[in-house]
């Protein structure tokens, strides 16, 4: 390796020399403190990396990674999404018996695999990079061990989550069978007789991935999950996990060639459809916020596919840019969304703010803290003047030049019902009643400040999105895909 594919490795090391460097910290000297400063810090420097590595992409770094423009913005995506959790947990578990060192020590693990994703041109990498964001979440999930609830949800997502992986791994041996080799650009290669491998294999690939987004019908883990565990986690689950996925997703299809296959195309049609619409209509009669968050997600998820099938029928450029900056936004809008549960949880972890009658009167209670709730479910249904619709304006647009007007209507429909159960919520903050005896937790500086981003970014953008869609357009340039 020469010294430029270790500069554009430089946030794989940084990460990965940062999870060192805080396990010897913490085993010298024990306290939260100091656990959470370090993880901010090796964050905050595998951000600045991102623009040295900047500098010499696109570079493939052996047979199993190729770091360019694309995997770099997401790199920088999951990096700010791991700061902001890493911002919001500090106050969450700092009643926690225990110091909880490992957390953070975990979160740097499952960024790192994450991470890995982004990059993988391998078959190889991919399952490395999937593994070690996987077995880090299982016990992120089930963090703080004390509670039940948290447990019992890193059960089912341990359980259907080897089970998704199995699948994924069945299916690249199929495609190994088919095309002999376990690069992405290469599955295409089929050999005589092999197409019924290759097909089967693509079609088992993206049903493993389904599961890991949640997407209908391999959604049922999801609301128990998010429900169960840690608000900090549930936001890294819905904005990092799902990213890192998708962002592999997208490079195989792109690259292997199979998305112009009819047999793929009808499976990620079915897939989209049903997340959208089943979503959005599970999601209407939740009593509890992060299960709203949870077929939320779901149904986002569902649009997203609409620029992944739009790759194999019309322009790719356009559907790529409208898959970054959709993914861009649901980021902030997620992070947005759970950053106010998880202030208003506590004191003990655990105790989210979850149910949705802890909620009425929080205009009269908190006003600021309602406001960027408010802004972040408007954001969520897509209102003007908010990041949200610029996100469903791209989605729209690549859409309607891919000519998919199934596709089309159920993301009208879906924005629709969407739309009612978002103001439901805002409606019972509104209500001029607050709970009987219920005393909701000091908000930390910490906290407010990132709320206050959060939801300045959720406007500005919306308002004046040219820098960021500049940024995502700067970032394909650079493509090596």
């Amino acid at each position: 390796m020469t010294g430029a594919d270790f500069q554009a490795l430089l946030v794989h090391l940084v990460l990965g020399g940062g999870l060192v460097v805080l396990m010897l910290a913490i085993s010298f000297r024990r306290g939260r403190l100091l656990a959470a400063g370090l993880t901010l810090l090796i964050l905050l420097a595998a951000l600045a990396s991102v623009w040295w590595s900047a500098e010499v992409v696109p570079r493939t770094v052996t047979p199993l990674l190729r770091i360019d423009g694309y995997a770099l913005y997401f790199s920088a995506l999951f990096l700010v999404a791991s700061l902001v959790v890493t911002l919001l947990s500090y106050r969450y578990l700092l009643d926690s018996r225990d110091d909880p060192e490992e957390f953070y020590l975990l979160l740097l693990a499952a960024t790192l695999g994450a991470v890995t994703l982004a990059g993988a041109d391998h078959f190889a990498s991919l399952l490395l990079g999937l593994e070690i964001l996987s077995i880090a979440l299982y016990v992120l999930i089930a963090y703080p061990q004390e509670g039940h609830p948290p447990l019992e949800a890193a059960l089912k997502y341990l359980i259907l989550s080897g089970a998704a992986s199995t699948t994924m791994l069945f299916g690249m041996a199929l495609v190994y069978v088919a095309s002999g080799s376990l690069d992405f650009a290469m599955a295409s290669e089929v050999a005589a007789g092999g197409r019924l491998y290759l097909t089967t294999g693509v079609v088992m690939i993206i049903a493993g991935a389904a599961f890991k987004l949640s997407l209908v019908p391999f959604h049922m883990w999801t609301p128990d999950v998010y429900q169960g565990a840690p608000a900090p986690v549930t936001a890294y689950l819905a904005t990092v996990s799902k990213g890192a996925v998708f962002a592999f997703l997208l490079r195989y299809l792109l690259e292997s060639g199979v998305i112009g296959a009819v047999e793929v195309t009808g499976v990620l049609l079915v897939l989209a459809v049903l997340s959208m619409v089943v979503g959005n209509l599970l999601a209407l009669r939740q009593q509890h916020v992060k299960r709203v968050l949870a077929y939320s997600a779901i149904a986002h998820i569902g649009y997203l596919l609409i620029p992944l099938i739009a790759l194999g029928t019309s322009d790719a450029a356009l559907a790529v840019e409208a898959t970054l900056v959709y993914l861009g936004a649901y980021f902030v809008m997620t992070l947005a969304a759970f950053a106010v549960v998880t202030v208003l949880s506590g004191p003990t972890p655990g105790d989210d703010a979850d149910p949705l009658e802890r909620y009425e009167g929080l205009f009269w209670r908190r006003p600021a803290i309602a406001a960027v709730l408010t802004v972040a479910l408007l954001s969520l249904a897509g209102i003007p003047l908010t990041v949200g619709f610029i996100a469903k304006f791209y989605m729209f647009a690549a859409g309607v030049t891919a000519a998919a007007w199934l596709l089309l209507a159920a993301l009208i429909v879906g924005s629709g019902i969407g739309l009612y159960y978002y103001l439901r919520i805002v409606f019972a903050m509104t209500r001029p009643v607050a709970p009987a005896g219920e005393r909701l937790p000091q908000t930390s500086a910490s906290g407010q400040v990132t709320l206050g981003v959060l939801g300045a970014l959720l406007l500005l953008l919306g308002v004046y999105p040219a820098p960021f869609i500049n940024a995502v357009r700067h970032a394909l340039s650079s493509w090596g895909g």
